[in-house]
């Protein structure tokens, strides 16, 4: 027994294979289908502002804010001309409101005088606004153009990866990088959204619900809380 034990723990495993890459993304589609960007928005503007606020700050507080601030402010013409206080009392609760307040005007008034009020549809473009990285430009070209150019990385996404064993970096522009190499290109919108809901709903950061998993036989992290592994 104790000689079968030993050979089975020296059978490597490929976190990489893509026989696994597949089952992963199967089950993340049949447990979370139709998903959907869960910043409230109406359009590409509003999506690009509320992606900026939802730095270091909940998807829930930001979708509480951003309803007054596109009554008062509607258009990238209108927040141009508004005045910065205005805007940080209206996202003053979303946190580090008046470097926030700089890139959404900012945003808005480089989309008034170089794109005709509209948000870019290329990533070149899009990062030239204040405030928007790739991983706000991901969330824009992906949820509001569907336009797969990259895989958006947020805090969920950088945890379940590294848990799932899809990366060992740490940066997210690293770990987009891996991604998109052992992510099927049509599948990088999808992916980041099911990611995002799974972990904040199933694979939280400090006691996942490993017994609840979808995920949990394919999954050999060192921090769950629970296993169906025999080893």
């Amino acid at each position: 027994m104790a000689i079968a034990k030993t050979v089975r723990k020296r059978v490597a495993r490929n976190p990489l294979d893509p026989k696994r890459i597949e089952a992963i993304l199967n089950i993340l589609a049949k447990t979370y289908p139709g998903v959907v960007c869960a910043l409230h928005h109406c359009n590409a503007w509003e999506l690009t502002v509320a992606t900026i606020l939802s730095a270091q700050c909940t998807d829930v507080r930001v979708n509480l804010v951003t309803p007054a601030l596109f009554k008062a402010f509607p258009t990238p013409k209108a927040m141009a001309a508004a005045s910065l206080s205005e805007i940080e009392e209206l996202i003053r609760t979303t946190g580090f409101f008046r470097n926030k307040a700089k890139s959404i005007q900012g945003a808005a008034k480089i989309l008034v005088n170089e794109f005709g009020g509209k948000v870019p549809q290329t990533m070149e473009e899009i990062l030239r606004l204040p405030g928007v990285a790739r991983k706000t430009a991901n969330v824009v070209l992906g949820s509001w153009y569907g336009i797969a150019v990259g895989v958006v990385v947020d805090t969920h996404v950088m945890r379940l990866s590294r848990r799932l064993e899809l990366t060992q970096e740490t940066k997210p522009e690293k770990i987009e990088k891996d991604l998109m190499k052992i992510i099927p290109q049509n599948r990088w919108i999808n992916f980041s959204h099911e990611l995002i809901h799974h972990g904040r709903q199933v694979c939280i950061a400090r006691k996942p619900r490993c017994a609840d998993c979808t995920l949990e036989k394919l999954c050999y992290s060192a921090d769950k809380t629970w296993t169906s592994h025999p080893d």
